[in-house]
């Protein structure tokens, strides 16, 4: 793990400055932001919660600084580290990044009253990420960071193989689906049906792992 972080050094530096992306361009914009930047918005679109401009500008992107450099210590004392492959690695090195871009981005359109759809944009950027998290699980190996983490999958090599290539398709096809849903003009349907497929996701994908136990019990192979 700490030879693929040497060589990934490069990559982390640049992830940490993507990060604070936000920071340069609030700074930028810093004259033209209003004195409460809102922060959170309902299903209708408006802003229904404020934070100071320093908060926004400031402290938003040193936050998710300070994630980044906290998953990078978990994965560091992860005790299977080693099984980690370098493009799983890569992806969860590039989530915060794009995290924050994707937040600061919105924050500031919808603070200079910009017309910006956030339920449109937020959906396709929910959707694509099922996406590209779908087309990496299969290529994870049995770690404690990155993955479907069920004791059953954690315990028997063929069982994570299989959960990962099962959660995978699943994935993939949640984020095509998501996506689609993102072009539809009933925002509170559309989110309630996307927590229910990111619930549906995450549950199948661990039953799919109890049950491939059960059948490896019943055929001898556990």
């Amino acid at each position: 793990m700490n030879n693929l972080i040497r060589e990934r050094k490069g990559m982390l530096i640049l992830s940490l400055l993507v990060i604070l992306l936000p920071m340069g361009l609030g700074l930028f914009l810093w004259n033209q932001l209003p004195d409460q930047v809102p922060i959170h918005f309902g299903l209708n679109g408006q802003a229904d919660n404020y934070a100071g401009k320093a908060f926004v500008v400031f402290g938003l992107p040193l936050l998710m600084a300070a994630l980044q450099v906290l998953l990078l210590v978990v994965t560091m004392a992860d005790p299977k580290g080693k099984n980690i492959a370098a493009k799983p690695f890569g992806l969860l090195l590039w989530i915060c990044p794009l995290v924050s871009l994707f937040c600061g981005t919105m924050t500031y359109a919808k603070a200079l009253a910009l017309p910006v759809d956030i339920n449109l944009v937020g959906g396709l950027f929910l959707g694509l990420m099922f996406l590209v998290v779908g087309n990496y699980l299969p290529k994870c190996r049995r770690n404690y960071t990155i993955g479907i983490k069920v004791p059953w999958a954690l315990d028997n090599e063929e069982n994570w193989n299989a959960t990962h290539r099962f959660a995978g398709k699943l994935w993939v096809i949640s984020g095509a689906v998501i996506v689609v849903l993102s072009f539809l003009p009933w925002a509170e349907v559309v989110f309630w049906v996307n927590m229910a497929i990111i619930l549906i996701a995450a549950v199948a994908s661990g039953l799919y792992s109890f049950f491939y136990y059960k059948k490896q019990q019943r055929e001898g192979r556990w």
